[in-house]
């Protein structure tokens, strides 16, 4: 038979009388654990819930004033999982819940997309995939796709429901993975205008204005060599860019740095862990050294300060500068305090920087990092200078 939801998918309450209750139980899923639920099955006289079925999830809603967790089908039967129970005969007012039903509306399963190579697909919460019969599908062919998808959606092409017998010579002509073995009743037929027909069991636009908007994220691999193509549409695009807005918000936050630089920033930041990672293995075998040095192009300040505070500065004298090997730069000595007080000022002169230190730190700004040469040895010399007069 063919539910109310399906001769039509857009009615939100429906009155009808319950046919039979028996005990159940339902495994759900809380807060990402599997619980067994106890309550009822509820077979009505005739529904507008959609049971789950063609790659479709279930409607939920409320008979009355209880909520509907799950809606299954049974053969020719829709079976509505409850808490509490109803009587036998009871009339009852069935709600569905709308944004969910016309959030499965706007995905776009067998029946409303006009793809013609799908093999199987996937409504997911945030997401929906089509496998396709292709081993892959490259960037332009996907982006030609999307384009014609959504200039068919602009032309606002009816949608039409179609109910044949099994026995009826049309129904051989429709494009059809075939029927589930306990199907009862006439078969039903999605013709999209002028492109497309098939069968499906779901609930549909009646015209593909209602989809709004497709977009195709892109695919994967799938199995047996078929693609996965990942997809949006309706309302669910709109979220997807609040989102993707909101996160890009804080990125732009977080790496001081616009949008179009953000995979630059985060590819520095991997580098600069990468890098740290390297000193902190450095720094855990040196135990009292005269001092030691690194130059970097990409860096700031705290990087540096970072890299020094993994070494043991009140023994071992560092030297760190972040810039071009020529060009403008930063710089940071750290070390004994004495010794960074009596050298700052005479790195400040050879790197042509301003810069002030306290607390055995002395950090600037260098106009030209040529003379890092010059630096080092000047560090070395008075490092081993220091190490004869403590000997």
């Amino acid at each position: 038979m063919a539910f109310q939801c399906q001769r039509d998918c857009y009615m939100k309450e429906f009155v009808t009388s319950v046919v039979s209750c028996c005990p159940a139980e339902l495994k759900h899923e809380v807060n990402g654990k599997k619980e067994t639920i106890k309550g009822f099955h509820i077979k009505l006289q005739d529904t507008i819930l959609f049971p789950e079925g063609g790659g479709q999830p279930d409607d939920h809603g409320f008979l009355g004033d209880v909520p509907v967790l799950r809606v299954t089908r049974q053969g020719p039967d829709a079976l509505h999982f409850v808490a509490s129970p109803l009587e036998v005969g009871q009339e009852v007012q069935v709600k569905v819940d709308w944004e969910r039903r016309f959030d499965h509306m706007q995905q776009p399963h067998p029946g409303t997309l006009p793809l013609h190579m799908f093999f199987s697909m996937e409504l997911g919460r945030q997401r929906s995939t089509i496998e396709l019969d292709t081993p892959c599908v490259k960037p332009g062919q996907l982006q030609e796709l999307e384009e014609c998808v959504n200039e068919k959606i602009r032309a606002h092409i009816p949608v039409m429901v179609q109910l044949l017998s099994i026995d009826d010579p049309a129904v051989e002509k429709v494009r059809s993975r075939g029927l589930p073995e306990d199907h009862a009743g006439p078969i039903r037929i999605i013709d999209i205008e002028g492109i497309d027909a098939n069968m499906c069991c779901g609930t549909h636009v009646s015209n593909l204005g209602h989809l709004q908007v497709i977009k195709l994220l892109g695919t994967e691999k799938g199995k047996k060599n078929k693609t996965n193509l990942i997809f949006l549409a309706g309302k669910r695009v709109l979220k997807y860019a609040e989102k993707s807005y909101n996160t890009e918000r804080s990125l732009v936050s977080l790496l001081k740095t616009g949008p179009d630089e953000h995979v630059e920033a985060v590819d520095k930041l991997q580098k600069s862990v990468k890098l740290l990672q390297k000193v902190r293995t450095v720094s855990m075998s040196i135990t009292k050294r005269c001092s030691c040095s690194s130059c970097r192009k990409e860096g700031d300040n705290e990087f540096m300060n970072i890299i020094a505070n993994e070494i043991n500065t009140e023994e071992t004298l560092v030297f760190l500068t972040v810039g071009e090997e020529k060009g403008p730069g930063l710089f940071l000595l750290a070390g004994p305090s004495e010794l960074v007080t009596e050298m700052g000022p005479q790195v400040l002169e050879l790197l042509q920087g301003k810069g002030a230190g306290k607390n055995g730190r002395f950090q600037g700004k260098a106009n030209s990092l040529a003379r890092r040469g010059e630096v080092e040895a000047l560090l070395k010399q008075r490092c081993n200078q220091r190490s004869a007069q403590e000997e």
